[in-house]
């Protein structure tokens, strides 16, 4: 074994320790190379440092391992034992410093992934709280575009409702929760008869004609929340009536306590007096025909009645007390006659003319035989007749008979004052193409409760001996059979300062298409 030669051996080891020198400075390096491209890196700052002690391990080592051999063969042997325990100590330091390094390293990796960790939670909530001041500073970029925007959608939405609450034609309106009216619009005001500037606090309870009406809403609206289609009757300025439909909701706070209602009411006025007068109308065309019937069955033993007890009155002298009886046979045949041939008149079944005739006319017609009586009782006669009046198609003794009925009437109703006025007025309305006549007393008036009433046959308020109750309505058949209406007022609205008596005017309206109608026929 002493007879091997060493000179291999030690060559190996100097040109070993020569290459683990280069290698480990190649190796310290590129992990420094690494180290400078990503100094965030941990790894690459681990392996720096592991580099940096296993080159000082290396030079240690390979510096040991070289003096040995120089001083060995230079024969400095006692020299060598000097120096072998520093290397040998610097060699076992530095690789108990490599070991410690390697044996922490995946304690360094824990903490360089935990510290990657929060910082990439760190970055991403610093990237959320970028975002959110992005989105901030474009919503304060853009907040009074949007807030102009808001504004304008709000004012486009209120405009519509204004538009509908102003422009609506039935009452719209809006009370607290002690039913005071705290806004309503023009058509309410106007439907009640007051005026829409300068209007004085209404309650919602005052307006109601009914108390039990009233009791009726107030509960209904408070059990339910709501009132719909229910048909009251509402007090004007004046005191008149009006009928309306009426629908409403509660309004409750966040509370769900009731702090007022809003509500919408339909005027029925004008439906319901149409209904009566077509209900009228129904009913007068039923009596009509019944009529018509009667006075033909009766007509022929009347007439016979008539022709015998004139025959009779020529067998006795005249102051005979037969002749007398047979003298009131004859009258009150006649009597029977003339109210016959009303029913007639009534139930339409004559002949009449078609020409084109002037209301003016008819009407001065009318006062040259009337005023006389009229002037007897102190009844003032008073003419407003509009000039220019298209012509309508009619029957002009017919239409005259309408018109003494109508002046007899107003007559009457004035005479026991021993005084009045009578208005006869014409005027032409473009909307619905109408001839108008009015005839307008200061008389008494006529009832509410019997309006309805008056063109009903033999319904009269006169006393007995007075009147057969059929001169309205003959009068009102005429009329109809003309193609027109008869409309009764009373009292009579915007009567001048003074006049205490409510008054009566019969509003006769005529269409004037029928002259195109009658063009068109002949």
């Amino acid at each position: 074994m002493n007879n091997l030669p060493l000179a291999p051996a030690i060559v190996t080891d100097m040109v070993g320790s020569g290459f683990i020198i280069v290698f480990s400075f190649l190796s310290l390096r590129y992990a420094w190379l690494l180290t400078k491209k990503q100094p965030e890196n941990f790894l690459w700052g681990f392996l720096f440092y592991f580099c940096l002690t296993l080159g000082a391990f290396a030079i240690s080592r390979a510096t040991g391992h070289l003096l040995k051999h120089i001083l060995l063969f230079s024969g400095n042997h006692e020299l060598w034992q000097i120096f072998s325990p520093v290397s040998g100590g610097t060699n076992t330091l530095l690789m108990t410093s490599l070991a410690a390094v390697t044996l922490y390293y995946h304690k360094g990796i824990e903490g360089y992934q935990a510290i990657n960790r929060k910082a990439k939670s760190l970055k991403e909530a610093y990237d959320q709280l970028e975002n959110a001041a992005d989105q901030l500073q474009g919503m304060n970029l853009h907040l009074e575009e949007k807030v102009a925007e808001r504004t304008l959608e709000l004012s486009a939405s209120e405009k519509k409702f204004r538009n509908l609450f102003n422009n609506s034609k039935d009452m719209v309106y809006f009370s607290d929760p002690k039913n005071h009216l705290l806004t309503m619009n023009s058509a309410g005001f106007k439907m009640l008869g007051y005026p829409s500037e300068g209007a004085p606090a209404l309650n919602l309870e005052t307006i109601f004609k009914h108390e039990s009406d009233w009791e009726s809403y107030y509960n209904t609206l408070l059990s339910q929340g709501f009132i719909e289609d229910l048909e009251v009757e509402f007090a004007k300025a004046d005191g008149s009536t009006i009928s309306v439909l009426l629908s409403a909701t509660a309004v409750s706070d966040d509370k769900n306590q009731f702090c007022g209602c809003e509500g919408i009411a339909k005027d029925l006025t004008r439906i319901k007096t149409m209904m009566a007068q077509l209900s009228a109308s129904e009913k007068m065309a039923s009596v009509g025909q019944m009529a018509a019937g009667v006075a033909h069955e009766i007509n022929t033993p009347l007439g016979v009645i008539l022709g015998y007890s004139q025959l009779m009155m020529d067998d006795f002298p005249p102051e005979s007390e037969q002749a007398q009886n047979l003298a009131i046979i004859e009258r009150q045949t006649k009597a029977c006659r003339k109210i016959v041939a009303d029913l007639l008149k009534f139930s339409r079944q004559s002949e009449s003319a078609r020409e084109d005739i002037s209301i003016n006319e008819i009407l001065m017609d009318v006062l040259a035989v009337t005023q006389h009586s009229l002037n007897m009782d102190h009844i003032s006669v008073h003419r407003d007749f509009a000039q220019d009046l298209p012509p309508i198609v009619g029957d002009t003794e017919r239409l005259r008979q309408v018109f003494v009925n109508l002046v007899n009437n107003a007559h009457h109703a004035m005479e026991k004052q021993g005084s009045g006025e009578l208005t006869l007025s014409t005027r032409y309305d473009p909307g619905s193409h109408e001839v108008v006549a009015t005839v307008r007393d200061t008389g008494h008036g006529i009832p509410e409760n019997i309006q309805t009433r008056i063109f009903d046959p033999f319904f009269t308020t006169k006393s007995v001996g007075k009147g057969t109750g059929l001169g309205l309505s003959v009068s009102y058949g005429i009329i109809q059979d003309h193609g027109g209406r008869i409309e009764v007022e009373s009292p009579v609205a915007n009567r001048p300062s003074g006049e205490n008596s409510p008054g009566a005017a019969f509003h006769v309206k005529l269409p004037v298409m029928l002259v195109e109608t009658a063009s068109v026929r002949e």
